[in-house]
């Protein structure tokens, strides 16, 4: 049978518990709130530069920002984005299920964002060409190195978490090529077409197009990273929600044993007190 004081101690640190998932819950319901209106900044900023681009547009493909005339890897690029740590819930362990069904060593090239997903795939024995570090800030994200990397295959598929409710985060992956169609088609159609017999443009129609696809890929990047933030958030949320009620559960056994083991102890004295009332003949 526990001691009293083995309960007592079990009992404060679950406590502790408690009140660590209460805080860790808040700080990642903080969070989900303020990347929210940043993903809404992104769509909007992302509509209105393309909003210029297909006023621009000098033919009817997307380079990604590349020069017209340079030849890209004929690779798969895979992108992967995870979190920085293990801290994320399931999330990350369902995205990596999805790319390790998708991943073959000769046709794709994997990038990983966040060390989890990255420390993840080494274990498991896939080669990855590069990883970067999950940004810790949610605004102003620096993503010119994976756009540069984008711009040199043929063809880029993305996987991430996606928030849907907080509760509940899928996977996604898409086509960047496929996926930049599709949003420009939902932003508004331009009212004009600005061509070079209208404008000067320095130092071409093509370089000023290819820097704006430069910054389409870098806005789309960044709000799936966002996205991504998002649902590890909200991942982290179910989580601390789901420990926290287990914590208290077994705050309130370890209270019910501790006053159980506190009354034994007294009956106990009551006993031997008695019992030496009886023995002294009193």
């Amino acid at each position: 049978m526990r001691q009293l004081s083995d309960i007592s101690h079990e009992r404060d640190t679950m406590a502790i518990i408690v009140e660590l998932t209460s805080a860790f819950e808040g700080i990642a319901s903080m969070h989900i709130s303020q990347i929210k209106d940043q993903v809404l900044t992104s769509q909007n900023f992302f509509d209105e530069l393309w909003l210029i681009y297909s006023q621009l547009r000098v033919d009817e493909m997307f380079h990604f920002g590349r020069a017209r005339a340079a030849k890209p890897i004929n690779k798969e690029l895979i992108i992967v984005v995870t979190a920085e740590g293990s801290f994320s819930g399931d999330v990350d362990q369902r995205v990596l299920e999805e790319v390790l069904k998708a991943y073959h060593p000769d046709k794709n090239d994997i990038v990983v964002v966040g060390r989890h997903g990255a420390g993840q795939l080494r274990q498991r024995g896939v080669a990855i060409a590069h990883s970067f570090k999950l940004p810790q800030t949610d605004t102003n994200i620096n993503v010119m190195p994976l756009a540069e990397l984008v711009e040199k295959y043929s063809s880029t598929v993305i996987y991430y978490p996606t928030y849907s409710s907080l509760m509940r985060q899928d996977v996604k992956h898409i086509q960047m090529s496929t996926e930049v169609t599709e949003r420009g088609r939902m932003a508004e159609n331009p009212p004009e077409v600005i061509v070079e017999g209208d404008y000067i443009f320095e130092p071409s129609a093509y370089a000023v197009v290819s820097h704006l696809e430069s910054s389409i890929v870098q806005i789309m990047l960044a709000q799936i990273i966002l996205e991504s933030k998002l649902a590890q958030y909200a991942s982290r949320f179910r989580a601390m929600h789901a420990a926290q009620d287990k914590a208290d559960e077994s705050l309130g056994e370890l209270n019910f044993a501790y006053n159980q083991a506190k009354r034994r102890g007294k009956d106990e004295r009551i006993k031997e007190v008695v019992n030496g009332l009886r023995k002294a003949g009193l």
